[in-house]
């Protein structure tokens, strides 16, 4: 019951950052385009390229929680 419970607080974390990263008005809801920028995202992190989006995207993100942080 404990592992279903972090699971499912896991899942409602993830979502919130689709939402957070503004995807849902981006995208008008769509799920298809949702999961293509992700199948795009993870085909990047097997490439060559790996570590610059690592670093790239880690930067981008820390700086909007700061950002968010912030603003309360």
């Amino acid at each position: 019951m404990v592992k279903r419970r972090e699971r499912t607080r896991q899942l409602i974390e993830l979502g919130g950052l689709v939402a957070k990263a503004g995807l849902v008005e981006l995208t008008d809801d769509d799920r298809a385009v949702l999961l293509g920028l992700m199948i795009e995202a993870a085909a990047t992190l097997q490439g060559d390229d790996r570590e610059r989006a690592l670093t790239l995207w880690r930067r981008r993100g820390r700086r909007t929680f700061a950002d968010s942080d912030a603003k309360l």
